[in-house]
């Protein structure tokens, strides 16, 4: 690639940060994008935060030899379990200038914006749920005092990468976590769809949700956060190169991901397989 080179790198363990890529692209089309999904060592929902890291850390490293100077974890399970450690110990080590950044902490700022029960709801992997990010980040909006249930969904994430979303076992799971949820809580107004993946079954949650609750799609507030994080750092924004190009890699068979990655991007595609 040239040297002006300089995509926004988007990362996820799998298919479901293209959800992501997508709201990117429709807010902010100017930008170039390179998308690396590490579908062969998928899922990380339930490995431990070790393993996480160390696979996020390689992905990281990738993009940025790629001509990255900006990544987006476009994955809750990286972000809850390998951002910060990569934020700290490895940028000052490798490039202080350069950025990663996680799906969470937006998703939670806008939070206090949809609640007004203060009773929030929140749907993730195994991994997500465990590593309490979502709890931990929330108590960190001092000026509002949530009550914050979660409910692990461990079997959403295979029903989506199977295509079997519109499958009566895509409603007898989500009807089953939902039905948890609210029993924990019935006071929740707001639910916070905290795995990348679970855009897709948006469908079969509609059809069990209750009426008066918002739910709450990461996609297009990762985006907003983007676009608003680029104009208040110009130093990072006049780095990323702008030409519109798309460009997508896998650590599996190219030739599975793209039919696969194109029911989540809406539109086809073509990948390349990469070693990390």
């Amino acid at each position: 690639m040239e040297q002006n080179y300089h995509p926004i790198g988007v990362f996820d363990s799998g298919y479901g940060g293209l959800t992501i890529l997508k709201s990117m692209r429709e807010r902010l089309p100017q930008y170039d994008y390179i998308y690396l999904g590490d579908n062969a060592r998928t899922p990380y929902g339930s490995r431990s935060y070790d393993v996480v890291y160390e696979y996020t850390r390689q992905a990281v490293m990738k993009l940025f030899s790629m001509g990255c100077q900006l990544v987006i974890l476009a994955c809750n399970t990286a972000s809850a379990k390998a951002l910060r450690t990569i934020q700290q110990n490895d940028l000052p080590l490798f490039d202080p200038s350069r950025r990663v950044l996680g799906v969470i902490r937006p998703s939670v700022e806008k939070i206090p914006q949809f609640t007004k029960s203060g009773h929030v709801g929140v749907l993730g992997t195994t991994g997500t749920v465990l590593s309490e990010s979502y709890p931990m980040e929330i108590a960190k909006i001092t000026d509002h005092r949530l009550i914050v249930t979660q409910e692990a969904c461990p079997m959403w994430v295979p029903l989506v990468e199977n295509d079997e979303t519109n499958n009566p076992a895509a409603d007898y799971f989500v009807q089953k976590n939902l039905g948890h949820l609210f029993s924990h809580d019935p006071g929740i107004d707001t639910v916070i769809l905290g795995c990348t993946h679970y855009p897709l079954l948006i469908t079969a949650i509609r059809k069990f949700l209750p009426a008066n609750v918002t739910l709450v799609e990461q996609g297009p507030i990762v985006a907003e956060s983007l676009a608003d994080y680029l104009i208040r750092h110009p130093e990072m924004e006049i780095k990323c190169s702008k030409q519109g190009l798309l460009r997508f890699l896998t650590t599996e068979s190219a030739e599975n991901f793209a039919p696969r990655a194109s029911l989540f991007l809406g539109q086809p595609l073509t990948a390349e397989k990469v070693i990390l």
